[in-house]
């Protein structure tokens, strides 16, 4: 299908998701510069992308939800999983668990031994502090003033401080913050929101760029492929209603549709693995074999256990006159069970001695379901969740057929190395280690899943296979590398190798995974793109 000739921009961003909203507000910030801002989702405007606990609503809804999903997985024991990404406005971040973390000084410090020079953590702790809002006071690690807004919960629940304090009798330390460079310890989460209100990156970053003429928001926008010209990328091909449309670009294009969709959008436009796009129907134009390959995601595994005499959302929810009084706290305070993330309280600690820094996160919830968008458990629970923060799996993403439309071949490999498999075995006896502590003796833990009877390292793995699911991170599959890397997709400066004009600017060029929530990031990772393409301009 012919395009439709359109516009001319300065500069094209394609996906309006973390790094969008970010690009969108810096590009745009002088007058002078024309900038369209593509987005295959739709507005913001629908009660659950604002309300915290809205995400229950939001994952699993095809107004909210692109409903990908994996291939089946074999160290998941043949499972497919449900691989929620943003479809909105904001992308991920209208649906996400809302944490506000950074990961690990060592996480950048090892990107710049990769030879990555400019992202070490002194080098991006400055542009994490240049968007922040933190209600705290400035300090040496977090600033005012932003537009990424962070909180402190504003609800707690005593089976989480109790958790805490087992995990403290377990050798995990007490600590404040998780944002200073060193996350190990346990502390409640701090979030992304505002006075009870999700703060969304489309909140942040483009609500107050909205107004600016030389801003553009194109919703409903499928991007299909860039056009190349003499080896620089000139235009983007996208359908938009059922017509197929194009916009030129006199400046650069930016792909920040995220780690599942920016591959694809490379390999339609001819660029990546020559064999792979042939097979798909597509004339290759620039052989760079990397682009969706080196998909790293993090692996919750979620055991869960029954508790007594101890309240949990389980029972509050089960209760209708506790649950009419949720309601009513959130409208009249903007407090209550309806601010929460997913997750409140958390925890990193080491599997084992030979990881010097943190390799495991805990995620507690003063809840329990078998899968999210399925019901709460009829008796009162908490989940101990836990991922291992550095996996040694590599996966893929590619695309699947010509057509824009078509989902994805979504391939993490979760558990597929042996350094993997034993970090999710010791992940489960840590589980058990916290909750045996005095701390829980009080309320009589038992464990529900996987279940006491799964004892051996052989059945805790088949249990790790059959409890594991994503906790929503991809990175990875369109990595930054050094000159001489023949799988790195981009360089240093986020430029797709090969050719002028173009670069990817969201989750996909970490070139190893964060040692924690993906978000803030990837939202860094767009602050820092962001002057780099400005500087370049000059």
């Amino acid at each position: 299908m012919p395009a439709t000739a359109g516009e001319s921009f300065d500069y094209i961003i394609c996906g309006a998701g973390s790094a969008g909203c970010v690009l969108a507000n810096r590009l745009s910030a002088d007058p002078g510069n024309r900038v369209l801002l593509l987005e295959g989702g739709g507005r913001d405007n629908w009660i659950w992308f604002h309300i915290p606990v809205g995400y229950l609503f939001a994952i699993g809804n095809p107004r909210a939800d692109w409903l990908f999903k994996t291939a089946a997985e074999p160290g998941l024991n043949g499972r497919s999983l449900a691989y929620p990404r943003g479809k909105v406005l904001g992308g991920s971040s209208a649906i996400n668990a809302m944490i506000y973390m950074r990961g690990q000084a060592r996480d950048y410090d090892g990107w710049r031994q990769l030879g990555l020079t400019g992202w070490g953590w002194d080098d991006v702790l400055p542009f994490f502090k240049k968007h922040e809002d933190h209600e705290n006071p400035p300090n040496e690690f977090h600033s005012s003033g932003g537009e990424w807004r962070v909180e402190h919960p504003r609800i707690s629940w005593d089976i989480l401080d109790r958790l805490r304090d087992a995990a403290a009798e377990a050798g995990i330390e007490k600590i404040d913050d998780f944002n200073s460079g060193d996350n190990s310890g346990s502390s409640y989460f701090q979030v992304n929101q505002k006075r009870g209100r999700r703060w969304s990156a489309a909140r942040g970053f483009l609500k107050p760029a909205m107004s600016r003429p030389n801003l553009k928001i194109v919703t409903g926008a499928l991007v299909d492929r860039v056009e190349l010209r003499d080896g620089r990328a000139s235009a983007v091909h996208y359908r938009q209603g059922g017509e197929m449309r194009r916009a030129d670009a006199v400046g650069e294009i930016v792909l920040s549709a995220g780690a599942v969709a920016s591959p694809p959008i490379l390999e339609r436009s001819g660029i990546g693995d020559p064999s792979l796009l042939k097979a798909n129907g597509i004339e290759p134009l620039v052989d760079l074999p990397g682009v969706g390959s080196n998909l790293q995601d993090h692996l919750q595994i979620r055991p869960v256990y029954k508790v007594s005499g101890i309240r949990t959302l389980n029972g509050d929810y089960a209760n209708l006159f506790r649950r009419a009084m949720m309601g009513i706290d959130y409208a009249l305070r903007r407090r209550g069970p309806l601010t929460m993330a997913p997750s409140q309280m958390g925890a990193f600690v080491s599997s084992s001695p030979e990881y010097e820094t943190a390799n495991l996160e805990f995620h507690f919830q003063p809840l329990s379901l078998d899968n999210w968008g399925d019901g709460l458990h009829p008796f009162d629970a908490f989940t101990a969740s836990v991922c291992n923060l550095r996996p040694t799996s590599r996966g893929s993403i590619h695309l699947d057929g010509p057509d824009a439309a078509s989902q994805p071949d979504i391939r993490p490999n979760y558990l597929s190395t042996d350094v993997d498999r034993q970090v999710a075995v010791e992940s489960l006896k840590w589980a058990r280690r916290i909750v045996a502590q005095p701390a829980m003796a009080p309320y009589e833990p038992q464990e529900y899943k996987p279940g006491a009877h799964v004892a051996s390292d052989a059945d805790l793995l088949v249990a790790a296979g059959d409890l594991g699911t994503t906790i929503f991170h991809p990175v990875g599959t369109a990595r930054m590398g050094v000159d001489g890397d023949r799988f790195a997709v981009t360089d240093e400066r986020l430029c797709v190798r090969g050719v002028s004009g173009l670069r990817v600017i969201d989750a996909s060029v970490m070139p190893t995974i964060t040692s924690g929530n993906t978000n803030s990031p990837t939202i860094m990772i767009a602050e820092k793109g962001a002057a780099m393409i400005l500087e370049d301009a000059r």
